[in-house]
């Protein structure tokens, strides 16, 4: 896994080889940092099966009220389960007092996220169960979701497409 700071917080972690570095600086100085070693300890906690009790300094680019509207919505979806782009865009919707929001709008807003398992976008599936639209890569989306112990018998992985 890489990993990006401004110096104080967190501002990129993706998967080696993903698709998602290109959302990130990539000509960095190399070096240790307190927000590094509290990631690493974060990841580490998750990574052993727990659900760590805080959440390292993060700060998203271009943050626009719709993106942290989702992002807040992300960060409520428990370890171990899951919401579509549908029910996220359902609850904004409601929130916002309209009859329909774009599950659309809410993919974007979802692969916008820089910093992934700590926001978790993995915890998104499409409305039948797919597992769509993961920048880390469709195979771990599927690691992650069965290391949180979820039911892998219940979801689609595409033969190709935007996941993979």
């Amino acid at each position: 896994m890489w990993m990006n700071s401004d110096g104080e917080y967190l501002t990129g972690l993706w998967f080696e080889g993903s698709r998602d570095v290109s959302k990130h600086a990539l000509d960095c100085e190399e070096k240790m940092l307190p927000v590094f070693e509290d990631t690493i300890r974060w990841l580490d906690i998750y990574f052993s099966g727990k659900n760590p009790d805080f959440t390292p300094k993060y700060k998203i680019a271009n943050l626009t009220e719709f993106r942290k509207e989702v992002i807040d919505i992300m960060l409520e979806i428990p370890f171990g389960q899951v919401k579509t782009y549908g029910e996220i865009a359902d609850i904004i919707a409601k929130k916002h007092g309209i009859s329909r929001m774009s599950s659309r709008a809410v993919g974007r807003a979802v692969g916008w996220n820089p910093i992934c398992i700590i926001v978790p976008c993995h915890r998104v599936v499409g409305s039948d169960n797919s597992l769509t639209g993961y920048g880390g890569g469709i195979m771990n989306k599927v690691s992650l979701l069965k290391h949180e112990n979820n039911d892998m018998s219940r979801f689609k992985i595409p033969k190709k497409g935007t996941a993979l």
